[in-house]
């Protein structure tokens, strides 16, 4: 998840990055408030050599990619160690589970982190089994999880949740002063009854190759 060395540079990255949205360069950098020719120049002649830190920020976050990929500095991108879990968040009826427990640590990049708002600490990656929330998440997709996040709002989101002893992966809002929790494909069972515990919010997935 952190960038490798395979990674094109970051003035072919961006290039790429806009191309595939349909964006120009000129566009994106009225969208910096510079010059219309300034990240063509950037791209096609090293000018700037390297973006500076508000237009490399302000570009991630529109594109949707890690600062990294972006050219930020080494120093600047310690990677974020996120816990991961021995916990299956099923989309199906819910894994049966004894406890939490800790399989290791992965990274994230640092940039993508922030913009996630996660805080080190309270953030875990999970592995989702079953149907029950596709096409959103598949089985065998990871998600990570801000641990912190444990309100759901009148508007709903997408929570890893406890029923008795069953983890699960479901969309939960907040109706009145209960907490209610469906699956999104209609197919799917009836999530089970009992009180619901909120483990985190689901942030961010990555999806297994198909």
């Amino acid at each position: 998840m952190s960038k490798t060395a395979s990674d094109p540079d970051p003035r072919t990255a961006l290039a790429a990055l806009a191309a595939a949205r349909g964006d120009s360069l000129a566009a994106l950098s009225a969208m910096l408030g510079r010059n219309p020719a300034y990240l063509q120049q950037y791209v096609r002649r090293g000018s700037p050599r390297v973006l500076g830190e508000r237009d490399r920020r302000l570009l991630s976050a529109y594109l949707g990619v890690s600062e990294g990929v972006l050219g930020a500095p080494a120093d600047r991108m310690a990677a974020f160690r996120i816990r991961k879990l021995d916990v299956v968040a099923s989309a199906g009826p819910g894994a049966q589970v004894d406890g939490e427990i800790v399989l290791g640590t992965d990274t994230l990049d640092p940039g993508l982190a922030r913009r996630l708002g996660l805080k080190d600490g309270q953030a875990a990656i999970i592995r989702v089994r079953g149907t029950s929330m596709e096409p959103g998440l598949f089985d065998g997709d990871h998600i990570v999880v801000d641990t912190a996040d444990r309100t759901p709002r009148s508007k709903g989101g997408l929570y890893v949740i406890r029923i008795e002893d069953a983890v699960m992966v479901k969309r939960v809002v907040l109706s009145g002063r209960t907490l209610v929790a469906t699956s999104d494909n209609r197919a799917a069972g009836r999530v089970p009854d009992g009180p619901i515990v909120v483990i985190g919010r689901v942030v961010w997935q990555m999806r297994e190759p198909r």
